[in-house]
């Protein structure tokens, strides 16, 4: 599997471009799977539901399914698994689109906003190979793509996945 991540801080677009990206690739036939970091933790399941309470008296992990998805929830104990452990997990598909996890190393596009007053990673993150930005004069050594034409930005992943090697991110 390919594997790219989109890095950049809190309100720089991250999922409103990997939301622009999703139908642009799928047009062009390939299947993608998306896996996002939640720093503060998150829950899909809700108090009161059947679900919850097999979690709540202890389940390890409950498979939830329906006719139109399946969803597991695994209760972590120790430490948050690594990127490639949850790579692992998913179906094999063309492209895997990796929203944060900027501190593994993979291959990076960052989002980059210079109006939220955070300085940019790539700096210091060799592995980030773009910049998707709203700054016409930013001048990196990488590639760099408007933030705003998520067309453009498909065509350049499109480039990149036949140049780039499938990827293992590590930990």
């Amino acid at each position: 599997m390919r594997v790219l991540g989109l890095v950049g801080w809190s309100g720089s677009g991250k999922t409103t471009l990997l939301v622009a990206l999703l139908p642009l690739l799928r047009r062009q036939g390939l299947r993608v799977s998306t896996v996002k970091h939640a720093h503060a933790g998150f829950d899909m399941d809700r108090p009161g539901k059947d679900s919850h309470r097999h979690r709540e008296a202890g389940a390890h992990e409950v498979l939830v399914a329906g006719a139109g998805r399946w969803a597991l929830l695994h209760e972590i104990v120790g430490d948050e698994p690594t990127l490639p452990e949850l790579l692992a997990r998913l179906d094999p598909v063309d492209l895997v689109l990796v929203e944060g996890f900027k501190t593994h190393r993979f291959p990076k596009l960052e989002v980059y906003r210079r109006s939220l007053g955070k300085p940019p990673i790539w700096p210091s993150q060799p592995d980030v190979v773009a910049v998707a930005t709203d700054d016409p004069d930013l001048a990196c050594g990488r590639t760099v793509l408007r933030l705003n034409a998520p067309d453009e930005i498909a065509d350049w992943l499109l480039g990149f996945m036949d140049a780039a090697l499938p990827c293992q991110a590590n930990g």
